[in-house]
């Protein structure tokens, strides 16, 4: 093959006459497949030997990689000069620079390789030249004239060049000529070379065909012998991803500081002893105090409350979140009603660096609820209205046609006094409307309460209704506390809580039905069950029943009896609750808290 250097003849003529190690091996195997007597005198191994290892062996153990196998495997088309550490057979390391050729043996791809031993200079050189590539900063050497005497690894890898691109070449042939002119970059190297100081690090934007653009911070420093500069190095720092971390991270800072400033609720921040040190376009408002007025401030000088004090004082305090409503002062000296949520800021170590305190203006919110309860009185007051004047109007009216006839002259003794009689019934009966608005009002007026056994009370109430129970065919079951169940009240008022409920239980099923009454203990109250297996109440009613003059029971009731149950186990530090299903019944459950047994002994 033409060009080709054929094996045979490298053997007559050099191969085995030269002073200089050389060896072939198969680039496919790293088998050795010939060494001359060099090699044998240089490395100790016997001919045999070294026939039977691989081209890696000769490589310090630390070296081999697969990096090292894929460089000995690859194609090799022209001269490639390595410099490798090799060792010896007595262990001895010896550094070599070695030359690889593409040849051919007994007709088959090979590679020849010549290595010479490195001189102790060599040795420092190449020291050095390992010491620039391991550096990850790209790295240029450049001499008085700016043409470059040594590129490091990294910058070739960078930049895309090779050596022979790159070394001996000036300033403007390695770097593009519009970033050389405006950078400015040949006055700054001669300026080092001029005044012997080093450039502060400068941003240089560089962008290689085919590769995204990169961002570097270079420096020029001087190198020199004495006062002289001889030489000066371009060193760069690749800052391509801090950059755009840096810029992501300040778009994300401005994207959250939108947020804060665009929230219509109040956010600020403190430091760990409660001093101002953000505070956000919402309470800027609602306070009327600017950032600048504040800034450093103490929170609590504008909100004194004492669970966000606390909170800032005791550490064990800060595990949760503190909720708390609390006035913040205004700069017109007026207080504002605000919800306050305030968190602990930690850093990655989990300590504590300050606080975020979230905070809601309810001034709006209160001023609409007294609105809503302004209307809700008014709408009750309307309902109250209604129900007395309807519930007033027909024994008025009974009363008013019976005195109509007493005018008359002609009446009959016995028509007169019929007449007397309805004028007294309905007298009497719009004076009990009268006292049950009363009891309503003040259930407990010039009434002294005492302690009162409960299951007593229910079995009064029982007596008053068993009679009509029996006449609705209604089943009564009791299932009442055994031990004594005292509470303070008034027996006569609790009487007529438990009557009122009994007969709206039996009014709920006319046909007969079921009453169930129980009595049980829970923590530290009484519970009374009353439970019908009547009609049961409608959904939309629940939230009703307990209001003044409300009834579905029409002609059979004031709609006023469970306003005063109400009413009264309000003064009772009691409750009422009802639970129903249309067709299934009701359940209402009376609450009242029990009498200590000390307390029923001192009494």
């Amino acid at each position: 093959m033409q060009g080709d250097l054929q094996i045979a003849e490298v053997t007559s003529r050099i191969f085995e006459k030269s002073s200089l190690p050389m060896w072939v091996y198969d680039p496919q195997t790293l088998s050795f497949l010939a060494v001359n007597n060099a090699v044998v005198e240089y490395y100790g191994y016997s001919r045999a030997k070294l026939l039977t290892m691989t081209a890696q062996q000769l490589h310090v153990f630390e070296d081999r990689s697969n990096l090292l196998d894929v460089m000995l495997m690859s194609p090799v088309a022209a001269e490639n000069k390595m410099r490798w550490r090799h060792m010896k057979k007595d262990g001895t390391v010896v550094y070599v620079e070695a030359s690889r050729f593409f040849t051919y043996f007994e007709r088959e791809r090979a590679c020849l390789v010549v290595a010479s031993d490195v001189s102790e200079g060599k040795k420092s050189e190449l020291l050095y030249r390992m010491l620039m590539d391991a550096i990850p900063s790209s790295v240029l050497l450049l001499d008085n004239d700016l043409c470059v005497m040594f590129a490091n690894r990294n910058f070739l890898e960078k930049s895309r060049q090779t050596v022979d691109q790159t070394v001996g070449k000036r300033l403007t042939e390695v770097f593009p000529e519009v970033i050389v002119a405006g950078m400015k970059l040949e006055q700054q190297v001669r300026s080092v070379f001029r005044n012997n100081q080093a450039t502060q690090g400068q941003r240089l934007t560089y962008r290689t065909p085919g590769v995204p653009i990169r961002v570097y911070y270079y420096s020029i420093v001087p190198v020199s012998w004495g006062v002289r500069v001889d030489h000066v190095l371009f060193l760069m720092d690749d800052v391509t991803e801090q950059t755009r971390m840096s810029e992501e991270i300040r778009q994300m800072e401005r994207h959250l500081a939108s947020v804060v400033e665009s929230a219509s609720d109040i956010v600020l921040s403190t430091d760990t002893d409660g001093n101002i040190m953000t505070w956000n376009k919402a309470v800027q408002k609602t306070s009327g105090y600017s950032f600048e007025e504040v800034k450093g401030c103490p929170f609590l000088k504008y909100c004194n409350e004492v669970n966000i004090a606390r909170f800032f004082a005791q550490p064990t305090a800060r595990e949760r979140s503190c909720m708390t409503e609390s006035n913040l002062k205004a700069k017109d000296g007026k207080y504002r009603s605000v919800s306050w949520v305030v968190s602990q800021m930690t850093n990655d170590a989990g300590r504590t660096v300050g606080f975020v305190i979230v905070g809601r203006d309810l001034t709006e919110q209160r001023k609409f609820e007294l609105q809503i309860q302004e209307s809700q009185k008014l709408t009750s007051l309307g309902v109250m209205a209604r129900g007395i004047a309807h519930e007033i109007r027909t024994p008025l009216t009974i009363a008013s046609s019976a005195a109509q006839f007493l005018m008359e002259s002609n009446l009959s003794p016995e028509f007169h006094r019929e007449c007397a009689e309805k004028i007294r019934g309905s007298i009497q009966k719009a004076s009990n409307i009268i006292e049950n608005l009363l009891r309503f009002a003040h259930p407990t007026t010039n009434m002294n309460a005492g302690p009162v056994d409960l299951p007593s009370v229910v079995q009064g109430a029982l007596s008053v209704i068993e009679n009509q129970a029996k006449v609705q065919n209604i089943e009564v079951r009791t299932r009442l506390l055994l031990e004594r169940c005292k509470i303070l009240g008034v027996s006569g008022l609790l009487e007529q809580v438990f009557t009122n409920l009994f007969l709206n239980a039996m009014n709920a099923m006319p046909n007969g039905g079921i009453l169930d009454i129980s009595t049980e203990r829970h923590g530290g109250d009484l519970l009374v069950h009353v439970t019908d297996s009547g009609e049961g109440i409608a959904p939309e009613d629940l939230g009703k029943i307990f209001d003044p003059f409300f009834t579905k029971a029409a002609g059979r009731g004031t709609g006023l009896g469970l306003s005063i149950c109400y009413s009264i186990l309000d003064q009772h530090k009691g409750s009422i609750s009802v639970d129903s299903r249309i067709g299934k019944g009701s359940t209402f459950t009376v609450k009242l808290p029990s009498l200590p047994l000390a307390k029923e002994v001192k009494q």
